[in-house]
């Protein structure tokens, strides 16, 4: 008798074969082979998609037939912690132009990680650089404080900004945040740092005035390590393992603090359980920024309207139940607390004002949430009024900004929690 060993096989659209060879290969199975359904599924019917699905299903059957249980061809490149050093002309620009060669950069100059810069950065924490803080996916890189230094280098940042960064590297690769997803998917979604406590001070981050815009050192470089990190130890390239179609500005930084000193209300972390003199870092899987400008005075009036911004047909957080944020302005929070509304009351009438009717998705997106959401809803048809998170708890509010009427609705991917790591 033959004892046969785990098989496995890949299976995904003809536009994720690039994902699929990359991510199989990181892995260690350069050869694993895969099944291939013809992309695109929207515009076909769903007597064309059966046959896809039949097809798809024969394929899979030959491929499992001429399986065998040896071991994988290769070896996973990401099992090393060290890095290698590499002799480049001493020219800024031939220094940049070989880390674009390599696929390391951003597309914006870097600051060349030299041995010396990155030994400067690995003096902003105690940990050992070969320490390993996590593997990244899609690739499954191993995360050590080196690797973290280096990429922080590139992006500009200084010494005293890494213990963020390994705190944002450990929260994003927590299982709820579902990195797997963000990494990969069409979905614009990037990865957005919000930094609580004393440390936000210490780094002179950004709180007020344009704190998701440009100008700060410290916002700007941490996002842009953060993607970087993301990217070059965990194998996110554009177009091979990250498949996003259009992508979006925050993908290169997205970082700000929170305004703790115009909140009204006890701050993120502390809402989380820590305490105010901790410091903390949150990450979010955010789809963009919506402006949400009004004059109200008003706080029905004013949650109203933003709740009306917050429905939209064509939306993950419906299809899944989500975890929209609200970054409110200094001027709108003093409104609302004025009218002696908590958070939570904020929450609850934000969800219930949100609440959308199915039929206004397209039939095929409502399809979708009848196969996530029925287990809650029961059956789901144009009438049923679904809600944008599941609990009004999932809808989280910061307060940041300065002066002005504008608050900042930010949609999240949906297959996403936010995740909240203490910095050390």
């Amino acid at each position: 008798m033959t004892k046969l060993g785990p098989l496995a096989l890949t299976v995904c659209s003809s536009a994720f074969i690039k994902l699929g060879r990359a991510q199989a290969a990181a892995c260690g199975y350069p050869d694993l082979p895969i099944a291939v359904v013809p992309h695109p599924f929207s515009a076909r019917s769903r007597e064309q998609v059966r046959e896809l699905a039949a097809q798809c299903a024969n394929d899979i059957a030959k491929l499992v037939a001429n399986l065998d249980n040896s071991e994988p061809s290769g070896t996973r490149a990401a099992i090393a912690t060290r890095t290698a050093l590499f002799e480049v002309d001493d020219d800024l620009q031939a220094i940049n132009a070989f880390i674009m060669q390599q696929r390391w950069g951003d597309g914006l100059p870097v600051v060349p990680p030299t041995g010396e810069r990155v030994a400067a950065m690995l003096r902003g924490s105690p940990r050992k650089a070969d320490e390993v803080i996590a593997r990244i996916a899609p690739g499954f890189g191993a995360a050590s404080i080196e690797r973290i230094a280096i990429n922080a280098v590139m992006a500009g940042c200084e010494p005293a900004h890494l213990p963020v960064l390994i705190a944002a590297t450990a929260a994003v690769c927590e299982r709820p945040f579902n990195l797997q997803g963000v990494q990969t998917t069409t979905d614009p979604v990037a990865v957005w740092l919000i930094v609580n406590g004393p440390i936000a001070q210490q780094l002179n981050m950004n709180s007020g005035a344009n704190c998701l815009g440009q100008g700060n050192w410290a916002n700007a470089t941490l996002g842009r390590a953060l993607r970087l990190i993301l990217q070059n130890i965990g194998g996110a390239l554009p177009g091979d393992m990250d498949r996003a179609t259009q992508g979006q500005p925050g993908k290169i930084s997205f970082c700000c603090a929170e305004n703790e000193a115009e909140n009204p209300w006890q701050a993120l972390h502390v809402e989380r359980g820590y305490q105010p003199a901790q410091s903390t870092v949150t990450v979010v899987g955010a789809e963009g920024t919506m402006n949400m400008h009004s004059y109200g005075k008003n706080a029905d009036d004013i949650l109203r309207v933003f709740a009306d911004t917050m429905m939209h047909g064509p939306s993950n957080e419906y299809v899944h139940g989500g975890e929209p944020w609200i970054v409110l302005s200094p001027e709108h929070a003093e409104i609302l607390h004025d009218a002696g509304y908590s958070k939570a009351d904020v929450q609850q009438k934000l969800w219930e004002w949100s609440k959308m009717q199915a039929g206004r998705m397209t039939p095929e997106d409502m399809g979708r949430a009848q196969a996530s959401r029925t287990a809650a809803y029961g059956p789901i048809n144009a009438d049923t009024l679904l809600t944008i998170a599941h609990t009004p708890q999932d809808i989280a509010i910061i307060v940041a900004g300065g002066a002005g009427a504008h608050t900042v609705y930010i949609p999240c991917f949906g297959n996403t929690r936010s995740v909240t790591r203490a910095i050390e």
